[in-house]
């Protein structure tokens, strides 16, 4: 598994701290977006050139360590009105 800190960090003065690729002001959570939507890592490098195949990667592994480490409440489906 990559670790996503050699790829990943924050700094407050830019994206107003939330994490970027380093080397990038592309945030983590675009990525992330994009993935959700269906785009691939050569999707994504065409369009935004500064995101690299292991930037994909560690947004994943990123995210996944975000769960890993939360507990949460079961999520339910909403009751239709």
């Amino acid at each position: 598994m990559i670790d996503w800190r050699e790829h990943i960090h924050s700094d407050p003065e830019i994206l107003g701290g939330k994490p970027v690729f380093r080397g990038t002001r592309i945030g983590v959570e675009t990525v992330l977006k994009l993935l959700a939507a269906g785009w691939d890592a050569t999707r994504m490098a065409d369009e935004y050139p500064g995101i690299l195949p292991e930037h994909v990667r560690a947004a994943a592994g990123f995210a996944a360590e975000l769960v890993h480490d939360e507990s949460f409440v079961a999520i339910g489906r909403a009751k239709a009105a």
